[in-house]
């Protein structure tokens, strides 16, 4: 979202904020965007619990396998940081059309390829259309949404992905020994094409890049859209004509107190995405290599996903009763008991599926703390831009998380030596963000 979208957020009634009320075209702007996140889930997570037919079937080691786990993750900082930018050019709705186009023919491509090269490329792209819906779906959120439902709106969307995994996990696990791994691809490429479909008849473009942009048919569209949320197009299109891009970029990111804190950010959302793509990547396939069947080794996937989304719940809860630094620092504290527990005993099916939740709370909660810290920290013209850098930048972690962890077990670490070695990252990731001031009142 841009400086104009947050002033708009910020500005007074009458030119003010996006109605203070929930109109359908909110709801149905929103109610998309969640299940644009629910499909990056099962796009992103698929691979992780079809891994181990993949390394039964191709035989490949585990520096082979943290690859194919790693790829993606270089492609979502492309998209998040070079093309979910073109937004702001071509509109967020043909980007995300766009993205998802991308992200259906690498998926359906994906189910036919014979090497681990290709499947490596086609898991970087999924990866740049991912990033880039990920970074555009929730600028359209937070823009359609009333302006003081807005963090809800952003959370919403959010608790999309862990929901998208859990049905994808459950899914997977039902029909994978019957179909193999190459049909749980194919048919998640078919549904992002499904939902293009969606997009291209039911989603409206930016209400603000149509006003900034400025064109007579856009004026006439916005207009249109300006009418369904119940504002003053008037007063918003005098609005945009005011408002200039001399707050926006790294420059002002950068300036005085806040370049503290975003080199803070960076470097404990780093930490924090190195834990939490070496456990969504590894987690199945290191609960077969410990003696479960994978029909329970993908359930304890899909458990640890199911108290992800608790853990982004809680966090919320906990947010607005205690600084979130705290918050932060608590959630990735106990993610170290929950971690050592679950490398480092063999339990029955029910306990390790207990306990596999308990690491998605606690990891999960704090991380997506991160994005709640960074929007107190930064102002409204900067936030948007301060939290998209930020998700781009760290994903250097995400990168390494899943790429480490295969080096670590192909040297022979044992499953619990490999899980202390990510509890020292969720320990830095939580004293790190101590360190990262917050406002005493957060700015609107």
């Amino acid at each position: 979202m841009t400086s104009i979208d947050a002033r708009q957020d910020a500005a007074p009634a009458g030119g003010g904020p996006l109605a203070e009320t929930w109109t359908p075209i909110r709801i149905l702007v929103v109610s998309l965007c969640f299940v644009l996140n629910m499909l990056d889930g099962a796009d992103m997570l698929i691979i992780a619990f079809v891994a181990p037919v993949i390394s039964n079937d191709w035989g490949l080691r585990p520096e082979a396998l943290g690859a194919v786990f790693a790829a993606s993750l270089p492609g979502m900082a492309v998209g998040c940081v070079f093309v979910a930018p073109l937004g702001d050019r071509f509109g967020r709705r043909n980007l995300i059309m766009g993205a998802l186009g991308l992200v259906a023919i690498a998926m359906i491509v994906s189910g036919f390829v014979e090497t681990i090269r290709d499947l490596i490329i086609l898991r970087f792209l999924v990866g740049v259309g991912v990033g880039t819906i990920g970074v555009t779906m929730t600028s359209m959120a937070t823009e359609f949404a009333p302006a003081r439902h807005s963090s809800f709106a952003a959370g919403l969307v959010q608790a999309g992905w862990p929901v998208g995994s859990i049905i994808t996990a459950f899914v997977t696990a039902l029909v994978i020994e019957q179909t193999g791994w190459r049909p749980p691809l194919i048919s998640i490429g078919v549904l992002c094409l499904v939902l293009l479909a969606v997009v291209f008849v039911l989603l409206p473009e930016s209400f603000s890049f149509l006003l900034r942009r400025g064109r007579d048919g856009d004026l006439v569209k916005a207009r249109g859209i300006a009418s369904r949320l119940g504002v003053d197009f008037e007063a918003r299109l005098a609005l945009a004509a005011k408002t200039g891009p001399e707050r926006r970029g790294l420059r002002f990111l950068m300036a005085g107190d806040r370049l503290k804190n975003t080199l803070l950010l960076w470097l404990a959302a780093s930490f924090g995405y190195f834990v939490l793509y070496f456990l969504i990547s590894w987690i199945p396939k290191l609960a077969v290599d410990s003696g479960l069947p994978i029909e329970d080794a993908i359930y304890a996937g899909a458990t640890y996903n199911f108290g992800a989304f608790l853990g982004t719940a809680m966090m919320g809860w906990l947010a607005i009763r205690f600084r979130v630094s705290r918050v932060i620092a608590s959630l990735f504290s106990a993610s170290i008991f929950a971690m050592l527990v679950f490398g480092g005993t063999s339990l029955p099916v029910l306990p390790t599926l207990i306990i596999a939740a308990c690491v998605g709370i606690t990891v999960q909660g704090g991380f997506n703390g991160f994005w709640a810290l960074a929007a107190k920290v930064y102002p409204p013209e900067l936030r948007s831009t301060g939290i998209g850098l930020a998700l781009g930048v760290s994903r250097i972690g995400a990168f390494l998380g899943p790429l480490v962890g295969g080096f670590l077990l192909g040297a022979g670490l044992s499953i619990f030596q490999l899980f202390a070695v990510f509890c020292v990252a969720a320990f830095i990731a939580g004293m790190t963000a101590l360190f990262i001031q917050e406002p005493a009142v957060q700015e609107n």
